[in-house]
């Protein structure tokens, strides 16, 4: 067996020998072949420089440098497919993450589970921070329906095949359990230590969340919706063409009791926009549809767990 442990940096200058020195004192308890894998993300100080001086004194690791700052999706993304593997390990590179917590992990996944999501229990933030962080992690948790405390935390554990198979983009990162699990694959949590940030400052501002909110319905589409579009946008579409149709018909109604001239009545005109858009909805589920069963019968489409013959 092979671990490798991916780490996304951006201006990490100041942790990275500590983190590289505690990740080799963790995995020496484990007595496995491992990698580790420093993608820069386009940093601004001196982290390449660093990394470069950790490669030379460990051929166990691997440097990746990004020209500019593409997130950290895109640096995940590379470092799966650089990842050699059968375990895959990622955790931010701000010594906030304690790398103690591997063999944790590794002892989860051998347990049968295929990704396992680090729970920050104590997490050592701003007050601010972790109330929107709850109320993030709440929200995902309902419309998903998956029982995680802490989709934002980026200590996890991955088998090869997830990590492989499931495709990271935009800022999908956080979402990773909720496209393993929509891809059949076996889900776990496991509490981790936190520690406060000692060097450099967080990147994140309260932006996160808002774009956090955009990836939430890009990831429920995903996972939910992808195969049958008309599911989603038809039910808008029957909802805003019957509440038109309900609005015409009692309007017409008026008309013939009382013989009211109705021509720019404002309910009139809501009551056409509201069956128009409905029409539409309907239309663009029927189109995609259409793409979606032109597409249906290739292999790539479905994640596969075994093969015999």
């Amino acid at each position: 067996m092979k671990l490798s442990i991916v780490v996304p940096a951006f201006n990490e200058e100041g942790s990275l020998r500590q983190l590289h020195k505690e990740i080799v004192e963790s995995v020496k308890k484990l007595d496995i072949n491992h990698e580790i894998i420093f993608v820069d993300d386009g940093s601004t100080d001196n982290s390449f420089r660093v990394m470069e001086e950790l490669h030379a004194r460990d051929r166990g690791v691997k440097v990746i440098q990004f020209r500019k700052n593409y997130g950290k999706a895109a640096a995940l993304s590379l470092g799966f497919q650089e990842a050699e593997g059968d375990i895959i390990v990622t955790m931010d590179a701000d010594l906030q993450d304690d790398p103690s917590e591997i063999p944790n992990f590794v002892d989860e996944i051998e347990k049968g589970y295929d990704l396992v999501s680090g729970w920050k229990f104590k997490r050592k933030d701003p007050l601010t921070r972790r109330i929107a962080s709850k109320l993030f992690n709440k929200a995902t948790s309902l419309f998903t329906g998956i029982k995680i405390h802490d989709f934002n935390c980026g200590f996890k554990a991955y088998r090869k095949e997830v990590a492989k198979d499931i495709k990271v983009y935009g800022e999908l990162h956080r979402y990773l359990p909720v496209l393993a699990h929509w891809a059949g694959y076996k889900i776990s949590e496991i509490k981790v230590k936190h520690h406060p940030r000692k060097h450099g400052s967080t990147k994140y501002g309260m932006s996160r969340y808002l774009h956090g909110f955009f990836d939430l319905l890009t990831a429920i589409f995903l996972t939910k919706f992808m195969r049958r579009p008309l599911h989603l946008f038809g039910s808008f579409g029957l909802l805003f063409a019957l509440a038109g149709f309900i609005i015409n018909l009692y309007l017409t109604v008026i008309r013939l009791k009382y013989g009211s001239f109705l021509g720019r009545h404002p309910l009139l005109l809501l009551g056409i926009l509201l069956m128009v858009l409905g029409i539409q909805f309907i239309s663009i589920g029927l189109i995609g549809e259409m793409i979606t069963s032109d597409r249906q019968g290739a292999e790539g489409e479905y994640s596969i767990s075994k093969r015999l013959g």
